[in-house]
């Protein structure tokens, strides 16, 4: 690789976060897991207080539900453009700031007098919030050599669906006892530890620069495409003519391509050969997120399975991908990070297919061990991939790849539960709605295992 771009190779190694080969910090891949939680489970504890922000705040549920948009659209349409931007500027400058914006900016949202001040609150906090997701692969990958980067990586792919399934269980026991803002300070503490980690061990490197315009036209373009989607989704359900504004997606994005901005992440796809990888992210995100909506309804309706209850069965999703997770990384360090993340895709479309023949006389272990082995799969799959990804990564574009990751990872877990809903349409009974939601899991599932098997071929055949 540091023949292929011309670097020598103490330019590489200072690439990785290791100039001189000196101890690995395994306390910022500790950071970075704490970082990756955070953002995740910020993702889905709001979702849940939804109700009580309507009632608080004395406004409708669809104004209500801004407090979750306003959150998840300048994230996700920030996410490449703060990638390239974060590859010209220095880990440590652009991660403390970021995490302290955030932390202030979830803070005023729990302070929010009226719904314009939290909407507000919502999206600036968004904002910083893209920084932080396209940070945390970066930091996790320069901060060890990279013969151990799947192990390093397993922690923020591990830690970052975790934040997402325990979003809810948090959520309802704050929401029970002490109100909808706490959900909003439940993460300080968090962002508190991994900020002081990285003032204590993350080098000084490079400056602090403000992006230039061409960058936030880039943001624009790239905004206003994602957005234009995820409304359409989002309405839907409501009248299947609201997807007509996705339409404007396609062209958006083709001109964005076009830009300066938009030419260096096809680039770096094309030259590290992961487009098919990060699909493969994207599908199996879709699809875990869509079980996991699917099956939390079908407990909370059909069975009438308290809240409790519910998110204990939950919970054995991350069991497993904890579990599963820190083997991942030392199998894809031992074994190859392609052979390990197929056979964690491979597992999460089995764990999701015995889920196929959902029966209400089911009980709450039959689902737990299902899912069990989904998360398990999961975890064997995401830090592997990860580490595939940012390998493949030119030297110096780390966090243009690792914002193309995050970007179908957010998009994946986006589009799951909103594919799921106009899956359960064909039924005509809630449970076969439901089993038709869980098919779709499993193809987009599938997809990502056939993905995968593909780019192992190729890579193998390149090799050779």
């Amino acid at each position: 690789m540091a023949a292929q771009h011309g670097l020598p190779e103490a330019k590489l190694r200072h690439s990785t976060g290791n100039p001189d080969g000196p101890a690995d910090r395994w306390s910022l891949v500790v950071a970075a897991g704490l970082l990756s939680f955070v953002a995740m489970l910020d993702m889905n504890v709001v979702n849940l207080a939804l109700t009580d922000i309507s009632a608080g705040l004395h406004v409708s549920p669809g104004v209500a539900q801004w407090a979750a948009l306003g959150y998840q659209l300048p994230l996700v349409a920030l996410l490449l453009p703060a990638g390239r931007w974060l590859d010209q500027v220095g880990t440590r400058s652009a991660l403390l700031p970021a995490v302290g914006c955030f932390a202030a900016c979830s803070a005023l949202a729990s302070l929010a007098p009226w719904a314009s001040w939290l909407i507000a609150a919502r999206f600036a906090q968004g904002a910083f919030g893209a920084v932080l997701f396209v940070l945390m692969p970066v930091l996790a990958a320069t901060a060890v050599r990279p013969e151990l980067r799947g192990r390093a990586m397993s922690v923020p792919a591990t830690l970052g669906p975790l934040g997402a399934v325990a979003g809810p269980v948090i959520g309802g026991l704050l929401l029970d006892h002490v109100g909808w803002r706490a959900v909003f300070l439940v993460k300080l503490p968090v962002c508190l530890a991994a900020a002081l980690i990285v003032l204590r061990h993350a080098p000084r490197t490079g400056r602090l620069s403000p992006p230039d315009r061409s960058s936030l036209g880039d943001a624009a373009l790239i905004g206003s495409a994602i957005a234009s989607v995820l409304l359409a989704l989002t309405l839907a359900p409501k009248a299947p003519l609201w997807l007509l504004l996705a339409l404007p997606a396609a062209p958006l994005v083709a001109v964005w391509l076009r830009r300066p901005g938009g030419r260096p992440v096809a680039e770096t796809l094309r030259a590290a050969g992961t487009t098919g990888v990060n699909t493969s992210v994207l599908a199996l995100a879709a699809g875990f997120a869509a079980c996991h909506y699917l099956l939390a309804q079908h407990l909370r309706g059909q069975e009438g399975e308290s809240a409790t209850r519910t998110a204990l069965t939950m919970l054995a999703f991350p069991l497993g991908m904890v579990v599963a997770g820190r083997f991942g990384g030392r199998l894809a360090d031992c074994w190859g990070a392609r052979p390990t993340a197929l056979s964690g895709a491979a597992v999460t479309t089995l764990g999701l297919l015995l889920l196929l023949p959902l029966d209400g006389d089911w009980t709450n272990v039959d689902i737990a061990w299902r899912l069990a082995l989904a998360g398990a799969g999961m975890g064997l799959n995401g830090g592997p991939t990860q580490a595939l990804v940012m390998t493949a990564s030119p030297p110096g574009w780390l966090a243009t790849a690792g914002s193309a990751v995050q970007l179908a990872r957010s998009l994946g877990f986006a589009l799951g539960p909103a594919l799921a809903t106009a899956a359960t349409l064909a039924g005509d009974r809630a449970t076969t709605g439901t089993r038709a939601g869980i098919a779709l899991a499993v193809l987009a599932t599938a997809s990502a295992v056939a993905l995968l098997a593909l780019h192992h071929r190729r890579a193998h055949r390149a090799t050779a």
